[in-house]
C-alpha cells in the first residue's frame, strides 16, 4: 500500500472509531469528512458501515495484540509488564475508542478478542500467585477493575499522558484510591 493511502486508511480508521463511540448510526460520509478524505475514499476500503466497523475493530484488536506483546505477560517481571500493558491498552483505546459492546462482526474478530481477554485472564492469575493483586477475588474481577480503570482513564482524562495514565492506574488497581 502506498504511504498516502495508509495514512488515509489510517485516519479513516481513527475517525471512525472515535465517531462511531460517540454515536454507533454516525454516517460515513461524516466519518470521511473528520478524516479528512473523499467518501468514495472509504468505500474502495470498505463497502458498507459494518464493514468499516468491523475494520475499525481490526485495528483495534491489532492495536491491542502489539500491547499484550510488547508487555512480554509471561516472561517481564509482573509489575513491570502489568504497567507495560496498561499503558499500550490506555494508547490502544484512545485510538479506537470503540467497545466490545459495538462488536458485531465476524466471529473470527470476537474470537481473537476472546483470546485476547484469556492471556490477560492468565497473566492477573499469575499476578496472583506471585502475590502482587489478592488471590481470593472472585474470578474475572480483578480483569473487570483493570478493564475498568484503564476504560475510565483512556476515555476521561485524554489529555494525560499514557505513561502517567498507566501510573495512575496501577497504583489506582494495586493500592486503591485511600489516601496516604
Amino acid at each position: 500500500m502506498r504511504a498516502d493511502a495508509a495514512r488515509n486508511l489510517d485516519a479513516v480508521l481513527q475517525a471512525g472509531a472515535r465517531l462511531l463511540a460517540e454515536d454507533p448510526g454516525v454516517s460515513v460520509a461524516a466519518i470521511a469528512t473528520a478524516a479528512g478524505v473523499d467518501r468514495r475514499t472509504v468505500y474502495r476500503q470498505f463497502p458498507n458501515r459494518e464493514a468499516l466497523l468491523c475494520g475499525v475493530f481490526e485495528a483495534k484488536l491489532e492495536a491491542l495484540e502489539a500491547a499484550l506483546d510488547q508487555s512480554r505477560l509471561a516472561e517481564a517481571p509482573v509489575g513491570v509488564a502489568l504497567h507495560k500493558l496498561v499503558e499500550g491498552v490506555i494508547a490502544a483505546n484512545r485510538s479506537y475508542p470503540v467497545g466490545p459492546e459495538q462488536l458485531t462482526c465476524s466471529s473470527g474478530l470476537s474470537e481473537r478478542y476472546a483470546e485476547q481477554r484469556a492471556r490477560v485472564g492468565a497473566f492477573l492469575r499469575r499476578a496472583a500467585d506471585e502475590g502482587l493483586v489478592r488471590a481470593d477475588l472472585p474470578d474475572g474481577m480483578a480483569y473487570a477493575l483493570l478493564y475498568g480503570i484503564v476504560s475510565l482513564l483512556a476515555r476521561e482524562f485524554p489529555d494525560l499522558e499514557c505513561g502517567r495514565a498507566a501510573d495512575l492506574a496501577v497504583e489506582i488497581l494495586l493500592d486503591g484510591i485511600r489516601s496516604g
